[in-house]
This record gives structure tokens, C-alpha cells and sequence, in this order.
């Protein structure tokens, strides 16, 4: 992270830039940045990031939630006595699996670990947000040749990131 600031400016855009280049496997536009900051890439190694909850106390209006802002149809199911409602994965591409989930472990929270969601138009999600119960709470930003990044709260509370392409 630190090299990352170093070559961006500031810390919370190198966090952005890290972010972007975990979520999308090293694409082509990163290439400078993997040079100098990230181990190099092995065909025999995976993304270590397997699976993400995020927590709700509403499952129904964190659901309306999500479809809403982001267009999305979630997989609802109870799984060990526990609501969930997974995100659309495909399985032949790479990435987390995820989904919201109600129980008594789970608790909705605007500090720690920070879900970053890629979107086509972050212009028009952040204007979803508020009409669904939600806040930005970072405004859109652009984060040099790794595009935009802003932070909301879900309805939930929970402080969730924003990623889209630059122009």
C-alpha cells in the first residue's frame, strides 16, 4: 500500500488502486502498478478472497435494498438457520462469492472491513442510493487510471465501496 501512495498521491487513493487491482486479476491497465508494487502474478495461484457476508438486521429491506441500487436479483435461503441472500456470481469468471446475511453473529457496521462493488455507472448508483434508504458518505472521486471510487451506507448501515472504469 505504501508504494501504491507513493506512486498515487495518497493513501486512500492507493487503497482504491489496490482495491481495483485484487477485484479485476490484473488487467492489462495495471500492468505499471504490478510492476512496481504487487509479487508477480503465477498461474497456479488463486484469489485468496473466497466468500463475503455482509451483515443486516432487515433482510427484506437490505434485499429491496441491493436489487434496487444495483440491479441485481438476489438468491434468497435460509443456510445452517441463518437468512442469506447471495450476489449473482458466474462461476466460469473470477471473484467472491457473497451475499447479505441475518442472524444473531451478524452485526451491521459503518467501520472495518470495507466490500468494494464494481458497477457500470457510479454517476447513476449513488443517485439510487438515498431514494433506497442509504447515504454517500464519499463522494465519487477519481482515482487516476483506475477510474472512480465513492463510499456508501446501505440501509443497513454498513459502509460499502463503489468502483467503476475511468472514461
Amino acid at each position: 500500500m505504501r508504494g501504491l501512495a507513493l506512486l498515487l498521491g495518497d493513501r486512500r487513493t492507493a487503497k482504491a488502486a489496490a482495491v481495483l487491482i485484487i477485484r479485476n486479476a490484473f488487467p492489462p491497465w495495471t500492468q505499471r502498478l504490478q510492476a512496481s508494487v504487487l509479487p508477480p502474478w503465477t498461474g497456479d495461484m488463486r484469489n485468496p478472497v473466497y466468500h463475503f457476508e455482509i451483515p443486516v438486521m432487515d433482510m427484506d429491506r437490505a434485499v429491496r435494498f441491493y436489487e434496487s441500487v444495483f440491479g441485481w436479483a438476489l438468491d434468497q435461503r435460509t443456510i445452517d438457520g441463518y437468512a442469506m441472500a447471495f450476489f449473482p456470481r458466474a462461476e466460469d469468471l473470477p471473484g467472491a462469492s457473497g451475499a447479505l446475511a441475518k442472524g444473531d453473529v451478524y452485526v451491521p457496521s459503518n467501520t472495518g472491513s470495507i466490500i468494494y462493488f464494481d458497477v457500470d455507472d457510479i454517476d447513476a448508483t449513488l443517485r439510487r442510493v438515498g431514494a433506497q434508504g442509504g447515504a454517500v458518505l464519499y463522494p465519487k472521486t477519481h482515482v487516476g487510471p483506475c477510474g472512480y471510487v465513492a463510499e456508501i451506507s446501505d440501509s443497513e448501515g454498513n459502509r460499502i465501496g463503489l468502483t467503476a472504469a475511468g472514461d
